[in-house]
């Protein structure tokens, strides 16, 4: 009984918190993508093209496509309408899609094993996974 009455107080008092949590997992997400990306700066990103034999215009899509959707992403959040839905939903699939181009280029050596699970990379995939679930959608 004791318990329960913790439980009921306790979600009682971050229940005005809840949009707040959503709102750091955006931010999060979209800095993460925008750092990623800016560190890629100046274009084209020299590194890409020698590491992993891209062209130029390919390595400087990726750079601006991880700044985009950071950037994205964390804007779309302020707009609360269907246009901030589908942003939100637009630049999650853009992430999810450089995270699973990340996994196949970069970490082949990860699938199913530890390295997978104890790395940033497989959050970032996971919440832009999220998000291009739910959009705005507020939980």
């Amino acid at each position: 009984m004791l318990l329960k009455k913790i439980d009921h107080f306790i979600d009682n008092f971050f229940r005005s918190f809840n949009h707040f949590a959503q709102f750091l997992l955006r931010l999060g997400l979209g800095l993460a993508f925008i750092f990623h990306g800016y560190a890629k700066l100046p274009l084209p990103p020299q590194k890409l093209i020698d590491f992993f034999n891209f062209t130029p215009f390919l390595a400087s899509l990726v750079c601006i496509s991880e700044l985009g959707a950071g950037i994205l992403l964390i804007i779309s959040g302020f707009l609360n309408s269907y246009v901030g839905n589908i942003l939100t939903r637009i630049s999650s699939f853009t992430i999810v899609i450089i995270m699973s181009f990340a996994f196949y280029f970069a970490h082949q050596d990860w699938f199913i094993n530890s390295k997978l699970f104890t790395s940033e990379q497989i959050f970032l995939f996971l919440i832009g996974f999220y998000f291009l679930i739910v959009g705005n959608k507020k939980i």
